[in-house]
C-alpha cells in the first residue's frame, strides 16, 4: 500500500488541491504515527473511523489533521457549533471569541472560520475516506474487505450528507487524485447521489443491530445505513427545493429499524433510561447500548480530544457544580430561554436558587443546599413532568437567570447537564477531564421522531404523527396531548434531542429557522429575537474554498 504524504492550503482542497499542513503517515496503532513508515489495510480503517472523534495523531494536541486550532477542528465539534449554537436550544458564554456572535446571531459571511472549519473537516475526512477505497481496491470482492469498504463508503455518504444539509452542496469527488479538483454537486444531483449510495452499500453491510455489541460497537451496520437513508428522505423536500417528496421512504426506512432496537426505559441507580444513553458507561450498559444504532467511540485515556465528548461535558459545566464528572468546567455552553420553554407551561414554572452557597462550600454542602431548596436536576424533571429536562438550576456555581437581557457569562441560562462524565455503577471512570461518553451519532429515538413527521407530511394529518410520539412520552415520563399539531411536532425534536447536533436542520425543515414566525431569545442578534433573511438557511462556501477551485460556486446573498 502506498505511504501517503498530503500537503494543502485549504483543507476543502484535500480532495484535490495542495496545501501546508501534512499527514506523514496514517497509522494510529500504538506506534508513533509521525516516525512509523508503513501501516496496515485495518489501521487505515481505523484512521477512518477515528476521524468522527480525534482531531490528529497524538491524542488531544499536536500533529493535528488540518491547520486550523486544533481543538476546534473536529467532525463533532464543528458540525454541532453550526447545527446548534444559532438555534433556539443553547447559547455560548463568551461572545468575545472569534466568530461567535456571527453564528449567534445567525450573521455569518464567507469569512466566517466557524464555516470553514466545520467545511475542512469534512473535505479532509472524505479524502481519507477516498484513500482507503483506492488502496484496497484491488480487495473488493473478498468478504471482509467488501464489508470494510461499504463502511467506508457508508461514512463518505454521511459526510456528504453533511455537506449537502449544511451547505445545500459538496465539493465532490470520489477517488484520491491531489492533482485533480472536486466537482460541485448541489441540490437534487447530490441528494440523489447519496440515496444511491446507500442503496448499493446496504446489502453489503453487516445485519441491522450486529455491531449493538461490546465487540464491535461503533462501527457502521446496516442500521446505521438504514437511519442515515430515513434521514435523507425526511429532508428530501428541502434538499431537493421540492423536486423529491420521498416522505413513504422515511416511514419504510424507520419500519426496517422497528424492533431491532430498544429505547433505555429502565431506572438504574436513580439515573433514567433517557439520562442513561448520554453517560459514560454508555458503551458497557446494556440498555443504553440497545438504543445506540451508531456512536462517535471516545475513551477518557484512548481519544483525548477538546472536540467531541470533553466539548459536550466540559463546556456545560462549571466549576463548583455538584456532580461536575470532569476536573474542568470551561463554562461555555448553556440554556437558552427558549429551550427552557419547550418543558414549562412558562419559564417561572422552572425552580431556580434565589440564595448564594456560602463561601467555601463544599460539594456535599452545595447538594445540601439544592436539595433544601428544590432545585436539584431531579427537581427540575419533577416539576417539568419529563425525565428529559436535564437542567441544573441549584446554586453550584453561582445563582442562575432563566432568561436575559444581556449574554453575560455562563449564568446568563441554566446550565444543560445531559451529557454526563458519570457511571451509572457509581465506578470511576477512566480520566477526571477526558470523558468516557460515547457519543450517539444515531440512536432509535429518531426512528420514533422521523416515522411520525414523516407520516403526517405525507397525510396532512398531525394526528398520524400520535402513537410515535407517545413513545417517546411515555419513556419520558410524559403526558401526551391529544390533539397533535404541526408546531407540537417540531417541539417534541427539540425535547428528545436538544443539544445532539440536530437542531437547526430540523427547523429548517420545518420553515422556522429563518423568517419571523418563530423567534426566540437572540435570533437575529436581539434579546427579544426578530426574524432573519431565508438564505441563511444555508452556509456560505468559504471564500478561500471559492477562491481556490473555480469549480466552486458561492451560495445566494453571500
Amino acid at each position: 500500500m502506498k505511504h501517503i504524504f498530503l500537503k494543502t492550503v485549504l483543507a476543502a482542497l484535500l480532495m484535490g488541491g495542495v496545501t501546508t499542513s501534512c499527514i506523514n503517515d496514517l497509522n494510529i496503532s500504538s506506534v508513533d504515527p509521525q516516525s512509523s513508515s508503513t501501516y496496515g489495510d485495518m489501521e487505515l480503517l481505523a484512521k477512518v473511523y477515528s476521524t468522527l472523534g480525534l482531531t490528529g495523531q497524538r491524542g488531544p494536541a499536536g500533529s493535528g489533521d488540518i491547520s486550523s486550532d486544533e481543538g476546534e477542528s473536529g467532525f463533532y465539534r464543528t458540525t454541532f457549533n453550526l447545527q446548534e449554537l444559532c438555534t433556539d436550544e443553547c447559547l455560548w458564554a463568551w461572545q468575545t471569541d472569534v466568530d461567535i456572535p456571527q453564528i449567534t446571531n445567525i450573521g455569518w459571511t464567507s469569512s466566517s472560520v466557524r464555516v470553514q472549519w466545520a467545511f475542512q473537516r469534512l473535505a479532509f475526512d472524505v479524502t481519507l475516506c477516498n484513500f482507503y477505497l483506492e488502496n484496497t481496491e484491488g480487495k473488493a470482492e473478498e468478504a471482509d474487505y467488501k464489508r470494510y469498504r461499504a463502511e467506508v463508503r457508508f461514512l463518505r455518504a454521511l459526510h456528504m450528507w453533511y455537506f449537502l444539509d449544511l451547505w445545500g452542496k459538496a465539493p465532490f469527488k470520489t477517488n484520491f487524485d491531489i492533482y485533480e479538483y472536486p466537482v460541485e454537486k448541489a441540490g437534487k444531483e447530490l441528494y440523489d447521489w447519496i440515496d444511491k449510495e446507500l442503496t448499493e452499500i446496504e446489502p453489503q453491510l453487516a445485519e441491522v443491530g450486529e455491531f449493538n455489541n461490546s465487540t464491535n460497537f461503533g462501527r457502521a451496520d446496516r442500521g446505521a445505513a438504514y437511519m442515515l437513508h430515513a434521514r435523507l428522505a425526511l429532508n428530501s423536500e428541502v434538499y431537493t427545493k421540492g423536486a423529491v417528496k420521498d416522505y413513504q421512504k422515511a416511514i419504510d426506512y424507520c419500519n426496517l429499524l422497528d424492533g431491532k432496537y430498544e429505547l433505555s426505559k429502565t431506572t438504574k441507580n436513580g439515573y433514567t433510561g433517557y439520562e442513561q444513553v448520554f453517560m459514560a458507561d454508555n458503551d458497557q450498559n446494556t440498555q443504553a447500548m440497545r438504543e445506540i444504532i451508531f456512536p462517535i467511540r471516545q475513551d477518557g485515556v484512548k481519544t483525548k480530544s477538546y472536540s467531541g465528548a470533553n466539548y459536550l461535558v466540559s463546556s456545560t459545566r462549571i466549576t463548583g457544580m455538584p456532580y461536575m464528572g470532569t476536573s474542568n468546567g470551561w463554562s461555555c455552553n448553556f440554556s437558552r430561554a427558549a429551550l427552557v420553554q419547550k418543558f414549562f407551561p412558562t419559564i417561572e414554572d422552572c425552580p431556580l436558587a434565589t440564595v448564594e452557597a456560602p463561601k467555601g462550600a463544599t460539594e456535599a454542602d452545595i447538594i445540601a443546599l439544592d436539595e433544601a431548596a428544590g432545585t436539584t436536576t431531579k427537581d427540575v424533571q419533577r416539576a417539568a413532568n419529563d425525565q428529559r429536562a436535564l437542567f441544573y438550576s441549584g446554586c453550584g456555581g453561582g445563582l442562575r437567570k432563566l432568561q436575559t437581557d444581556q449574554i453575560a457569562g455562563f449564568n446568563s441560562g441554566l446550565a444543560i447537564v445531559k451529557w454526563s462524565n458519570i457511571r451509572t455503577d457509581g465506578e470511576p471512570t477512566s480520566h477526571n477531564e477526558f470523558p468516557d461518553v460515547d457519543i450517539p451519532l444515531f440512536r432509535y429515538a429518531e426512528m420514533y421522531l422521523t416515522r411520525a413527521e414523516a407520516k403526517f407530511r405525507l397525510s396532512g394529518d398531525p394526528q398520524q404523527a400520535y402513537d410515535d410520539i407517545k413513545v417517546l412520552r411515555d419513556r419520558a415520563g410524559a403526558s401526551t396531548p391529544a390533539t397533535i399539531t404541526e408546531r407540537y411536532i417540531i417541539d417534541e425534536w427539540c425535547r428528545e434531542f436538544y443539544m445532539e447536533g440536530r437542531r437547526r436542520s430540523d427547523l429548517v425543515r420545518f420553515g422556522l429557522f429563518t423568517g419571523d414566525e418563530y423567534v426566540w431569545d437572540f435570533k437575529g442578534g436581539v434579546a427579544e429575537g426578530r426574524g432573519v433573511e431565508s438564505y441563511f438557511n444555508v452556509y456560505p462556501i468559504p471564500a478561500d474554498d471559492i477562491n481556490g477551485n473555480e469549480n466552486l460556486t458561492q451560495n445566494p446573498r453571500y
